[in-house]
């Protein structure tokens, strides 16, 4: 029997196709699952390819050539844990595990030390592109020892996603550095969902656009600076039927959006770390208000706003106005995305290359986009650039739009359409321009109620904090 040369643990939708993927590239794969009659269907299933089926984790390991390399592509959490303390003792000095989940980066951290005890090597790797990319080429970024990525890297380069920059695939830096990546990459696509949604509720309510037209709007717009996987999968959304009634099926589907958890992880790790994420916030928020239905349609018969109907003199500038908010938002929306992983890598020492991660994104993942070039372009104009928008690309698209941009959100609340997102970028577009901010008064309410003291501004930066009695004064 041919050795396995990579091993798959899981064979749920992810795991199956990741596997299938491996074998595809050459690569002789041994699987485990926990219910061994799904080994037994996978075996079956694919008869004649280079599987190696096996029962028992210790059949598992017996299966794969040394150094052995396997990933688990399991439930996050406690499943993991309860996995690596079963395969650990089975595995040589040099031996890598790989997470292939949605793990929260601290957890991958300690399981790194955890595995580093035993001389085996941890990787935390992020897998982007759902289904389809798992089976033909998703984003992939793990972070680990160096030695574990060149032990993993033939195989990771050879399954991941193509660009015309290269695999989509880079070794993102040490223990949780893949998988904190990976948390902020989906937290951006929550922003970019966000602001598409409220770019067609724009486009619907304040221009009275169907889906027809909707369609024909979104596809014109894949041909410009918007053009990514998500515009593009949001035009053939709006043409696909309901086959029970032959209307549009979107117009059927329960405005209720599901999260996972990675989005909020994100928003929680940007407040620790002081970095503010508005757009992504925003568009946590109305996932969770989304999911209130119930109580969002008692209200709506209660609680009025604008009436009479939004008046739109020209069709075809208001739809340039959206499109141009809906861009220079996504910049925002990116700027805060990139802005929370620098400060990880500076917090955790990973040294994350910024042009790296924006070159893997441009392939395979839930995200790629044309925009991903311009970003590259940012770093490689300036490696440590602190923000997307203080790049003279990202700062003259901004200033170019910026006009249609605050019409379109002036629209949008004059005419109580609700635009968190586009809102949120564009206050913190002019929070972060201003030279002042009225945080001042804030700071001095801060030290009248509680002596929390304060700098002056006119006694030079390095100004000691005093305290005042506002209360005698």
């Amino acid at each position: 029997m041919t050795q396995a040369q990579f091993g798959v643990i899981g064979l749920a939708v992810m795991g199956e196709n990741l596997a299938l993927n491996i074998e595809d590239h050459g690569f002789p794969v041994a699987v485990w699952n926990r219910d061994g009659a799904v080994t037994d269907h996978f075996m079956a299933k694919h008869a004649g390819k280079k599987f190696t089926g096996t029962k028992t984790l210790e059949e598992l390991v017996q299966a794969i050539e040394r150094p052995r390399r396997i990933v688990m592509m399991i439930k996050a959490g406690a499943p993991v844990d309860m996995t690596i303390d079963k395969l650990a003792p089975l595995l040589d000095e040099g031996d890598v595990v790989i997470d292939g989940g949605n793990s929260w980066f601290k957890d991958t951290q300690e399981r790194t030390k955890r595995l580093d005890g035993k001389n085996l090597h941890f990787v935390g790797s992020g897998v982007s592109g759902g289904e389809e990319g798992a089976r033909y080429g998703p984003s992939l970024m793990p972070g680990g020892s160096k030695e574990s990525w060149e032990a993993i890297k033939p195989v990771f380069e050879a399954i991941s996603a193509k660009s015309d920059s290269g695999p989509c695939v880079t070794h993102v830096g040490p223990d949780g550095a893949g998988h904190f990546v990976k948390m902020v990459h989906n937290g951006i696509e929550y922003g970019d969902m966000q602001l598409i949604a409220e770019a067609y509720e724009m486009l619907r309510r304040g221009l009275g656009a169907d889906a027809e037209e909707l369609a024909g709007i979104f596809d014109e717009w894949n041909k410009g600076p918007l053009e990514s996987f998500l515009i593009e999968i949001t035009a053939h959304i709006f043409r696909v039927k309901d086959p029970e009634s032959g209307a549009p099926l979107v117009d059927k589907v329960l405005d209720k959006a599901g999260q996972k958890g990675t989005g909020k992880w994100t928003a929680q790790i940007a407040l620790d770390l002081a970095v503010p994420i508005p757009t992504i916030a925003a568009a946590i928020d109305a996932r969770v208000l989304s999911s209130m239905k119930d109580e969002r349609v008692a209200a709506s018969k209660v609680l009025q706003g604008p009436s009479g109907k939004p008046d739109v003199s020209d069709r075809k500038q208001f739809i340039a106005d959206v499109h141009d908010a809906l861009y220079v938002s996504k910049i925002c929306s990116y700027a805060q995305g990139m802005a929370l992983i620098q400060a990880g890598s500076r917090e955790w020492n990973w040294s994350i290359d910024m042009r790296e991660m924006a070159r893997i994104w441009k392939a395979g993942c839930i995200i790629r986009a044309k925009f991903l070039d311009s970003i590259m372009s940012a770093y490689e104009r300036k490696a440590d650039l602190r923000n997307l928008l203080l790049d003279d690309k990202f700062s003259a698209d901004v200033q170019q739009s910026q006009s249609a941009w605050r019409r379109t959100v002036a629209f949008a609340q004059g005419n109580g359409i609700a635009v968190p997102s586009m809102s949120a970028s564009l206050s913190y577009f002019d929070a972060y321009r201003s030279a002042e901010l009225p945080q001042n008064l804030t700071q001095a309410q801060r030290d009248y109620f509680g002596s929390h003291t304060y700098q002056r501004n006119d006694k030079g930066a390095d100004t000691p904090f005093v305290h005042t009695d506002w209360i005698h004064k």
